[in-house]
């Protein structure tokens, strides 16, 4: 299954609002300047794109794409393309600024940015995607490059459509570029340990955490809602790691068995049914509400944005959330969580490892080189450690959240990065 960077559907709040709120909370606890306080919360460029593209039936149909670039501070910009109908620049404002302080936290030299076209794959063809995507690549051949902006996949595209915007950006420059990508078929320079990097990552968040909180993994239970590539992941690996998986959910619904999920086999099934989840004999259906309220010791939410809300933030009883999707936990229920002692994990922190091995594809590529699969994830896990404890160092230090700590770590990177650099 190909790996696709978790991003959130439409934001029920506004996702940049809800970015911001954060952001100004974490700001404010630094003394930002001003100066630096309206650099950060601005993207620093914003591109809108129209897209003629022949349809099959031969009708031209003309699509709006995007690019932000929300800071290029620390390096070149970093981030995925989405293609969905709710494709709208808010959105892609705030991804971008989330992929900005997500390189911040696991200290890899990339801004943020993310880009995307309103559009609905699934109601078109291969070779209409394919034209799409090269008319997109072509419209943002300025913007893109190795040093520049560095694109990867999101919801909706996948290794082949970073195939094709690769050979077209190369055809552009009239020389194969491999590191203008990440997220390429392996064939193409991808690398290994890209498809596991995100559910790997939250693995290595959540031993963190509950290594913190006295949680023996032996003995703990587990609910992960969403079971796409990142959550299956998690629960694979966390489940290798001896903790009992109690409950899975996709689209279909939630499944729950109090002795454990047996995850391969559930993995198994979710392959040869179409990706599907539905009819799975090996747990008890419930709803996708009830898998949220389980007393289970972790809750991961790894399917969409806003799962966790003030109607239903309340019955949460895990100890630790650890967010393996963007924006699981809107900003409302924030102050609950806290109130209640549960330690989370945010976003920005727990699935970074994403951008850690698209940083590594990124390396590789421009080395000519490519690393094993043991080294990918041995590099991975270091990084996602040092990040974890380094957040919770300046949680413990400034008495706050988890979520707020990591953006001070973040903001505090780029701001610093800005002072040195001299900015004018």
């Amino acid at each position: 299954m190909a790996y696709i960077e978790p991003a959130p559907l439409k934001d029920k709040e506004n996702p940049f609002e809800a970015m911001m709120s954060r952001f100004h909370v974490a700001a404010q606890i630094l003394g930002l300047e001003d100066e630096i306080y309206n650099v950060l919360k601005n993207p620093a460029r914003q591109v809108i794109v129209s897209l003629p593209v022949t349809m099959d039936d031969g009708s031209i149909r003309v699509f709006e794409g995007y690019r932000v670039i929300h800071s290029t501070i620390l390096g070149p910009s970093k981030g995925g393309i989405r293609f969905d109908p709710h494709v709208n620049l808010d959105e892609v404002k705030a991804l971008a600024a989330w992929m900005s302080w997500k390189c911040a936290v696991v200290d890899i030299p990339y801004g943020g940015a993310k880009g995307g076209v309103t559009c609905n794959p699934r109601e078109m063809s291969t070779g209409e995607i394919e034209r799409l995507m090269r008319a997109y690549t072509q419209a943002m051949a300025d913007v893109f490059g190795p040093d520049q902006d560095i694109p990867a996949p999101d919801m909706g595209t996948g290794p082949r459509e970073m195939a094709w915007l690769m050979d077209q950006y190369s055809r552009y420059k009239g020389m194969t570029t491999h590191a203008v990508v990440t997220g390429k078929p392996l064939v193409m320079g991808g690398s290994l340990g890209r498809t596991e990097a995100t559910g790997r990552g939250v693995m290595v968040s959540a031993m963190a955490a509950m290594e913190k909180l006295k949680i023996n993994p032996y003995k703990a239970t587990c609910a992960v809602q969403g079971f796409g590539n990142v959550g299956s992941w998690a629960a694979r690996l966390l489940h290798e790691r001896g903790l009992i998986v109690q409950a899975v959910s996709d689209l279909s619904g939630a499944y729950f068995n109090a002795q454990g999920i047996d995850i391969e086999k559930a993995i198994k099934y979710r392959d040869a049914n179409k990706g599907s989840l539905e009819g799975f004999t090996g747990a008890e259906k419930i709803s996708n509400d009830d898998l949220l309220t389980l007393p289970v010791d972790l809750l991961v939410p790894a399917a969409t944005e806003d799962v966790i809300t003030s109607s239903n933030v309340v019955g949460i009883k895990a100890r630790l959330i650890v967010e393996g999707a963007n924006g699981p936990t809107s900003s409302k229920a924030d102050n609950v969580i806290n109130e209640k002692g549960i330690m989370v994990v945010p976003d920005i922190l727990a699935n970074a490892g994403g951008v850690t091995v698209s940083y590594f594809e990124w390396v590789q590529n421009r080395l000519g080189y490519k690393w094993t699969a043991d080294r990918v994830n041995r590099r991975s896990d270091r990084i996602m450690k040092d990040a974890f404890n380094n957040v919770y160092k300046t949680s413990q230090e400034y008495k706050v959240p988890m979520r707020i700590a990591a953006y001070m770590v973040a903001i505090d990177k780029v701001a610093k990065t800005y002072k040195f650099r001299g900015g004018y």
